[in-house]
C-alpha cells in the first residue's frame, strides 16, 4: 500500500521524532471530528536535544529556522500519532508559532519561514497553511521556537 508522504519524507531526508509526551497537565493532541489541534512543540531533537536560545541575542536567523523546522517536524510526529498514517492529511490550516526572541528583534517571520516551509516541501500544496509568528521573551526549556498546529484531516 502506497505511503507518498512517508516516501517524501524519505526523499527529503528526513525522518520523524518519535512523538513528544505532554510535559505538564495537557495533551499533545486532540482530534475533534476532521480537526486536529496539536500543542506546541518546541524545537527538540529526536535525540533529546534542545535548539535553545533567543533569536537577535547570540542566536541567527538560519538556526531560529532550523529551531522551527524541529517543531514543525514533532507537529508531523503528533500527527502520525494521532491518525496513524500522515495521509490522511488533507490541509495544515494554521500553524502560530512562537520566537524566543531579544527586546528589538522583527524578523519573527523569517524563523517561522523554517516550519511553514518544512510543511509545504513534505505535503505540498497541503502544507500551505495561515499563521501568526509571535515573539516571546522565553519558551519551556529555553527553546528558541515552539509551534503549535490546527490540521483538517479525513474522516477516520
Amino acid at each position: 500500500m502506497s505511503n507518498p508522504i512517508a516516501e517524501r519524507l524519505r526523499e527529503l531526508g528526513l525522518q520523524l521524532p518519535p512523538a513528544p509526551a505532554a510535559l505538564a497537565n495537557y495533551v499533545p493532541y486532540v482530534l475533534a471530528d476532521n480537526v486536529l489541534y496539536v500543542s506546541g512543540q518546541i524545537s527538540k531533537a529526536a535525540d533529546g536535544s534542545v535548539v535553545t536560545g533567543q533569536l537577535g541575542a547570540g542566536l541567527s536567523v538560519e538556526r531560529g529556522q532550523a529551531a522551527a523546522r524541529l517543531s514543525a517536524l514533532n507537529i508531523l510526529a503528533q500527527a502520525a500519532a494521532a491518525l496513524g498514517s500522515l495521509d490522511r492529511i488533507t490541509r495544515i490550516a494554521r500553524l502560530n508559532g512562537f520566537v524566543n526572541a531579544a527586546p528589538g528583534f522583527t524578523d519573527h517571520p523569517m524563523v517561522m519561514n523554517g516550519a511553514s516551509d518544512l510543511m509545504v516541501d513534505v505535503l505540498g500544496d497541503k502544507g500551505r497553511h495561515t499563521r501568526a509568528a509571535l515573539g516571546s521573551s522565553s519558551l519551556p526549556a529555553g527553546a528558541a521556537t515552539e509551534i503549535d498546529a490546527i490540521i483538517i484531516v479525513e474522516p477516520a
